[in-house]
C-alpha cells in the first residue's frame, strides 16, 4: 500500500495502518523493510478508537492552555468516546467545558500534526515530565501486571513514546504526552466531536487514591453520525432508570444503609412481585421445585466453589463468629449444590431443577455502582438443572426457549447470543480435562444451533471452568444489554461430588446447567424501566388504572369503581384531591397510568365509565365490560398499553 492511494477525508480516510502482526501504526511509520500492512480507515472499530484518544489528547491540551497548573492523567478511548482525567483544584463546571470546547475546535482548525518521539531512556523521560506526577507514576508501572493497557495507554511492553503537537507552519511543539499511541496524522481530521459531560473519578480507579476531575466527550467521523449519537443521549438520558425510578417512587438508596444497596419503595415491589410470580409460573409448567438457602455461609463452601482465594476482592469482609469465617453469599450457585447433595439421586429423579430468587452480595467499587444497573446487593433469578450428560443438551435448549419465550413477551426482539469459548493461544487458564471441555462445547453448540437464535462467537471469553453463553439484547437507545450468563458446568458437579446412581448401580458425575434468564430484579427491572420509559405495560405497571371523578359530588361513585376493580383483582386508585379536572389527568399522565378512567354524572347515571389510554384515544364502556377488558389486557400480558 503506498500513500498515494489513501483517502484523506471523510468516514473512509485511512488514519492508521495494521502490520502483519496486528499492530497499529501511525502513517508516517517507516518500516525498517518492505512489508504488507493493511489500511484502517476512521469508521472502523480501530479507526473510532484512534480518532477518540486523538481527540482526548486535543482536550487534555486545551485544558492545560486554559488551566495551565492542571496535571494529567489518563486519556483513552472508551465505547462511543473518550474521557480524560486531571488533577485540578477546583471542579470543572458547565461554563468551563464551554471554553474547553471553544479552544479545542480551535487547535482542530489550526491542523497541529501528532508526531511520535521515542524517548531515549527513562531517565529522561522522567526529566521531561517532572512535572506530572501521575505520568511519572506509568513511566515507574511501565510492564507492570497493575497496568491495563486496554485503557492506560501511555506505557506497555515496548519503548517509551512521547506523542508531540506540532504546529503545522513553524514545526514548533506545541504540547507534548505521554503515550504509545497510534495518532491520527492531524487535528485537522478531527471532523466531529462533543464534550458531553464532567465527573470525579478516582486515579486507576481506586478509591484509596486521589480523587480527579474527568472529562467526558465523544468524536464522530461524520456532523450526521455526531447528531444521531447526540439524540440517543438524550433519550438515554430521559429514559434513565435513576430518574423515572425517583419520579415513579419505585426505589431508593440511603446513606446509612450503604452504597449499592437499593431499598425498593411499595411501587418498585409491585414490579418485582409481578416478575417473579411468572417466573414461578413458567418455572412450575417446566417442572422446577422452589428452594430457599442461607445468605451467608462458611469460608470452607466458596474454597469449594474456588470463589475464595480467587474472588476474594469481589466478595465483602468475612464475617468471624464462634471463632468461624462465614462470607456474605456472592453467588447461589454453591448453595443450590449442597441441596443437591443434601439426599441421594438415582437416575430416576434427573433431571432434578431447582429455582430461587435468591439475594447475592458483591463488593463493587463505589466508582462502578451505577442505580440498578450495578449494585452490592441484588435477588437473581436463579436456577440449576441436575442431569445427565444425556439430558443436557435439551434442558440447555429448554433453557434458551425460556429466555426467548420471556423477552418475546415482553417485545424484546432484538436478541442474540455470545458463545464464549477457550482462548487458544492462552489454555494455561482453563481446567485441564480436554475431554470436558470438548463435551461442554458440543453440547452448548448443538443447543445453540437448534434454538435458531443468532449467535456469535467470543473466544478467549469462557470462564476457566466451561464455555458459556450470554444473552444479549440492543436497548431502545441502542446500548447493547447482557440479560444473562448461562451454561454447561460438567466441572463443578467433580469438585462438589455431585453424583447419581445410574441404572448399572455405578455413581456417575451429573451435568449442571446454570440459568437466570430475568438476570437479577434489579438490573432487570433498572432495564425494562428504560425500555418502557416508565410506561409500564398494564400487568407491570404498580398503578394500572386511577378513577377521577368530573365533580366532587361523584366522589362516592368514584369510590364504587375503584372497589369493583379492586374486587377484580387491579391495581386502582381514586383521585380525590381538589385540583382541576385537567391537572388531575396530566398528573395521572405523568405517572404513566396505563388507563384513566374519568367519571361524570353520565357515567354515573349509567355504571360505565369513559377510558383514556395511553394512545391518546377514549372509549366509554359499561363498568362490567371495562373490567372484563382490563382483565383480559392483564392476563394476556398485552404490550397495547405500554409506553
Amino acid at each position: 500500500m503506498t500513500t498515494a492511494n489513501l483517502t484523506t477525508h471523510g468516514p473512509n480516510a485511512v488514519v492508521v495502518v495494521r502490520t502483519s502482526d496486528g499492530a497499529l501504526k501511525d502513517l508516517s511509520w517507516a518500516p525498517d523493510e518492505d512489508t504488507n500492512v493493511e489500511p484502517v480507515r476512521m469508521s472502523s472499530p480501530d479507526g473510532l478508537a484512534v480518532l477518540r484518544h486523538s481527540t482526548a489528547h486535543v482536550l487534555a491540551q486545551a485544558v492545560q492552555d486554559l488551566f495551565p497548573h492542571a496535571r494529567l492523567g489518563i486519556g483513552p478511548a472508551i465505547t462511543d468516546g473518550f474521557y480524560y482525567d486531571f488533577a485540578t483544584d477546583i471542579p470543572f463546571n458547565a461554563d468551563d467545558l464551554e471554553r474547553i470546547e471553544l479552544r479545542m475546535r480551535e487547535i482542530i482548525k489550526a491542523g497541529q500534526f501528532f508526531q511520535r518521539r521515542v524517548v531515549a531512556s527513562v531517565e529522561a523521560a522522567k526529566s521531561e515530565l517532572a512535572g506530572e506526577p501521575y505520568k511519572l507514576e506509568l513511566v515507574d508501572l511501565k510492564g507492570s501486571a497493575d497496568i491495563d493497557t486496554s485503557e492506560v495507554m501511555e506505557v506497555g511492553e515496548g519503548q517509551l513514546t512521547i506523542y508531540d503537537n506540532l504546529d503545522a507552519k513553524s514545526g514548533k511543539v506545541c504540547w507534548s504526552d505521554l503515550c504509545r499511541g497510534p495518532h491520527l496524522p492531524s487535528t485537522r481530521l478531527i471532523p466531529a466531536f462533543k464534550l458531553t459531560r464532567n465527573a470525579a473519578a478516582y486515579w486507576r480507579g481506586n478509591e484509596a487514591n486521589p480523587q480527579l476531575q474527568r472529562i467526558y466527550g465523544t468524536a464522530w467521523p461524520t456532523r450526521d453520525a455526531l447528531n444521531e449519537h447526540l439524540f440517543r443521549l438524550e433519550e438515554a438520558a430521559k429514559r434513565d432508570h435513576r430518574r423515572i425510578g425517583e419520579e415513579l417512587d419505585l426505589f431508593a438508596f440511603s446513606e446509612e444503609i450503604g452504597k449499592g444497596l437499593p431499598l425498593w419503595l411499595p411501587n418498585g415491589t409491585v414490579i418485582r412481585d409481578e416478575l417473579e410470580n411468572w417466573a414461578r409460573e413458567q418455572e412450575r409448567a417446566l417442572g422446577y421445585q422452589r428452594v430457599s438457602t442461607p445468605h451467608l455461609s462458611k469460608d470452607a463452601l466458596y474454597y469449594l466453589s474456588g470463589h475464595l482465594p480467587y474472588y476474594t476482592d469481589d466478595l465483602y469482609s468475612p464475617i468471624e463468629i464462634e471463632g468461624e469465617t462465614y462470607y456474605l453469599r456472592p453467588m447461589n450457585c454453591p448453595h443450590h449444590h449442597m441441596v443437591y447433595r443434601a439426599r441421594p439421586h438415582s437416575y430416576r429423579d434427573l433431571p432434578y431443577k431447582i429455582a430461587e430468587y435468591g439475594t447475592v452480595y458483591r463488593f463493587e467499587r463505589s466508582g462502578q455502582l451505577y442505580g440498578l444497573m450495578r449494585a452490592r446487593g441484588f435477588t437473581q433469578n436463579d436456577a440449576h438443572i441436575y442431569c445427565t450428560l444425556d439430558q443436557a443438551k435439551d434442558q440447555f435448549l429448554e433453557v434458551m426457549q425460556m429466555h426467548a419465550d420471556y423477552y418475546r413477551t415482553l417485545g424484546i426482539t432484538d436478541f442474540y447470543m455470545v458463545l464464549a469459548l477457550r482462548d487458544p493461544a492462552n489454555t494455561s487458564k482453563y481446567h485441564d480435562d480436554e475431554q470436558m471441555w470438548q463435551d461442554a462445547e458440543r453440547i452448548t453448540r448443538e443447543a445453540m444451533e437448534e434454538s435458531g437464535i443468532p449467535y456469535v462467537e467470543d473466544p478467549g471469553g469462557a470462564a476457566h471452568y466451561g464455555p458459556k453463553v450470554d444473552f444479549m439484547f440492543k436497548t431502545v437507545t441502542g446500548k447493547p444489554y447482557a440479560a444473562s450468563t448461562n451454561q454447561v458446568d460438567l466441572y463443578t458437579p467433580r469438585r462438589f461430588n455431585l453424583t447419581y446412581t445410574a441404572k448399572d448401580g455405578t455413581e456417575q458425575p451429573v451435568a449442571v446447567i446454570h440459568r437466570a434468564p430475568l438476570g437479577s430484579h434489579e438490573r432487570f427491572v433498572g432495564f425494562l424501566t428504560e425500555h418502557f420509559g416508565g410506561a409500564f405495560p398494564i400487568w407491570l405497571a404498580p398503578e394500572q388504572a386511577r378513577v377521577i371523578p368530573v365533580m366532587p359530588d361523584l366522589l362516592d361513585y368514584a369510590h364504587s369503581v375503584r372497589e369493583a376493580l379492586f374486587e377484580a383483582g387491579l391495581r386502582v386508585d381514586v383521585d380525590s384531591s381538589d385540583a382541576r379536572l385537567n391537572a388531575k389527568i396530566r398528573k395521572a399522565v405523568t405517572r404513566k397510568i396505563p388507563l384513566i378512567l374519568v367519571v361524570g354524572r353520565r357515567e354515573a347515571e349509567s355504571s360505565s365509565v369513559t377510558v383514556r389510554y395511553r394512545s391518546g384515544e377514549e372509549q366509554t364502556l359499561s363498568l362490567p365490560a371495562f373490567i372484563e377488558q382490563a382483565a383480559e389486557l392483564v392476563r394476556t400480558k398485552s404490550l397495547e398499553s405500554a409506553g
